[in-house]
């Protein structure tokens, strides 16, 4: 990652700028950001622990930083975007072009921004620009994750359990 915060080039994600997001390459003054954001999609599974609130603190400092050294260290290529919204940061998304398919590494939304469309909209852009190069979409999805459903409305399906996960696909219809 880099220090600057220059806007990200999109070329075409007419649904995502219609819903007023806007796109940059992710820096390391977004570590505060990426972190606090990647903390928001654990509460609901650590509200049911007795940990005190330092312990949950230091677990979530832990496991974002060994998801961040994982990501970076097994997608070397991927686009590192910082998603905002009026100019406020509001998401992050992780994605990878490889030859055969466009794997989304990964999509999160602030508590306070989810289930406005913005999901929905990025979604429908991120497959329209894989189809059009002739390309599946890819994501891992935990099984209980309440966005599952955005995906399998937007036509992902199950390709493969990886146990906690599944690994789902939107694959273009044959011409």
């Amino acid at each position: 990652m880099t220090d600057s915060k220059p806007e990200h080039p999109v070329v075409a994600w007419p649904r995502a700028f219609a819903a007023g997001l806007k796109f940059r390459s992710a820096g390391d003054v977004d570590i505060a950001f990426l972190s606090r954001l990647y903390a928001s999609t654990r509460m609901d599974e650590l509200a049911v622990t007795d940990w005190s609130e330092a312990q949950k603190t230091a677990f979530l400092d832990m496991q974002f930083q060994a998801q961040h050294t994982h990501y970076h260290k097994h997608y070397p290529e991927a686009d590192w975007l910082v998603v905002s919204h009026a100019g406020h940061d509001i998401g992050r998304l992780y994605l990878e072009r490889w030859p055969s398919q466009h794997l989304i590494i990964d999509i999160a939304f602030l508590p306070a921004h989810r289930r406005k469309g913005y999901g929905g909209a990025l979604l429908r852009d991120l497959i329209d620009e894989a189809w059009l190069a002739g390309k599946s979409v890819s994501i891992h999805v935990e099984k209980n994750n309440p966005a599952r459903r955005l995906y399998v409305d937007l036509g992902f399906v199950v390709v493969e359990d990886k146990g906690v996960y599944d690994l789902m696909a939107c694959t273009p219809a044959d011409p």
